[in-house]
């Protein structure tokens, strides 16, 4: 399986079309919430996904600091059906805080995190920062990440 770490401008036209299929897929469809998927924050962050052949197994955006949070963020993190429960997830978010680390001038990473997968954070090292919210009628916390 192949990794990339892209810019936006990096990006070619057909691996933007894979990276937003698979967005609506898994955050539209699979958890069958409609929500303006393109933000604008795409263009300034770094896109972190996993292919296999033609394939986006797994993605997640990287965005800087001041565009969501005062912190350099994570979003969209999702890893395709097929492809669960493999490690990808964990894996992925560890190589996005290394590249936030080595990346940025920062020293903590924020994120919004879907209650269901407060535990799933924790275990990486972010700590809940927020009282329960919803965004997009989904429970969410805000998780921070030091170091």
């Amino acid at each position: 399986m192949e990794v990339n770490i892209k810019e936006f401008q990096e990006l070619s036209t057909y691996e933007l079309y894979k990276i937003i299929q698979a967005r609506i897929n898994v955050f539209v469809v699979e958890q069958n919430c409609p929500y303006a998927d393109c933000d604008g924050k795409d263009f300034d962050s770094h896109h972190l996904f996993y292919q296999d052949g033609d394939t986006i197994t797994a993605y997640l955006r990287i965005i800087p600091a001041g565009i969501s949070y005062s912190e350099p963020s994570i979003g969209r993190v999702l890893v395709k059906k097929e492809y669960r429960r493999q490690g990808l997830a964990s894996e992925m978010m560890k190589k996005a805080v290394e590249y936030i680390k080595e990346n940025f001038k920062s020293n903590s990473i924020r994120i919004s995190a879907q209650k269901y997968l407060l535990e799933f954070y924790q275990e990486l090292g972010f700590k809940r920062v927020s009282e329960e919210y919803l965004e997009d009628d989904i429970p969410h916390y805000e998780m921070l990440y030091k170091y």
